[in-house]
């Protein structure tokens, strides 16, 4: 019953990020929260993908290392050169310009593992091209940042690199360690770290809205279209990928989805 009750909690995901994001708009109080727990949410969200990770997503890396690299550059240019293409062509502001390449710059993390295992993508695939995004974003998220949106507003790259070692890097390091040290007591609980994932991942969603309220109020129809574009532009071209390499559709799936949906209330912590 417990694990039907997980199941069916994690499978909605979507949903219930949804409603609290609409909660969070209509009654911004209660999600108000300081940013350094707004920072714990994600750090944590960070530790459960350590705890679920393994020796062998590490050797899938090592086994399939074509697969695993064509993702990983797909991650990092593909969304990148779009948010920066679409900002100058819809002639956003800088501070929006640099908002959307910014969130163009960040990998989707166990949001994009969670929404794999939903769509019956290839999941152990999402976990690896986390595992390589989630090793490399350190560097290269701040640099692609400084890269595309630096001539817009000043980027903080030495800020921002150890904002994410951090948030990203040592809770990652610290769940895994915890898994390798308490393998059977780490596993006997682990099929509650998706939700517990998911529920931090609604958390930060809420507390962004909540916080931006007053901006979102201020949108524009040619914002929503750039944002609406840039993820349909992002899926579109992971599934593409996967076709050009000659993978099967769960991994196309995977690819879609780690693509196109980045983790963008990551970019508001960094920002």
């Amino acid at each position: 019953m417990f694990d039907r009750v997980l199941a069916f909690y994690t499978k909605f995901f979507a949903l219930w990020v949804m409603l609290l994001a609409v909660a969070a708009y209509f009654y911004p109080g209660p999600f108000m929260v300081r940013p350094i727990v707004m920072t714990c949410f994600f750090a944590l969200t960070m530790f459960g993908i350590g705890a679920v990770l393994s020796v062998d997503d590490f050797r899938r890396i090592v086994h399939r290392p074509v697969i695993v690299v064509a993702g990983s550059i797909a991650q990092f240019t593909i969304m990148p050169l779009g948010a920066y293409a679409l900002a100058n062509v819809f002639q956003l502001p800088d501070a929006m310009a640099a908002g959307l390449i910014l969130a163009g710059c960040a990998p989707g993390a166990m949001s994009s593992n969670v929404m794999s295992y939903i769509a019956r993508a290839d999941t152990a695939y999402s976990v690896s091209l986390t595992t390589v995004s989630t090793l490399l974003c350190p560097l290269v998220t701040p640099a692609l940042t400084l890269w595309l949106a630096g001539a817009r507003m000043p980027v903080a790259f030495w800020r921002m690199f150890i904002e994410v070692i951090c948030m990203v890097v040592l809770p990652l390091g610290l769940g895994f360690g915890v898994r390798q040290v308490l393998r059977d007591k780490v596993d006997r609980v682990s099929r509650v770290f998706p939700a517990i994932s998911v529920t931090f991942i609604m958390f930060i969603c809420a507390v962004v809205i909540a916080r931006n309220r007053d901006r979102l109020e201020t949108l524009t129809l040619s914002v929503v279209a750039v944002v609406v574009l840039l993820n349909l532009y992002g899926m579109a071209s992971g599934y593409g990928v996967g076709v050009l390499f000659g993978m099967g559709v769960a991994r196309r799936r995977t690819l879609s989805i780690e693509i196109g949906m980045q983790n963008a209330g990551w970019g508001r912590c960094l920002r």
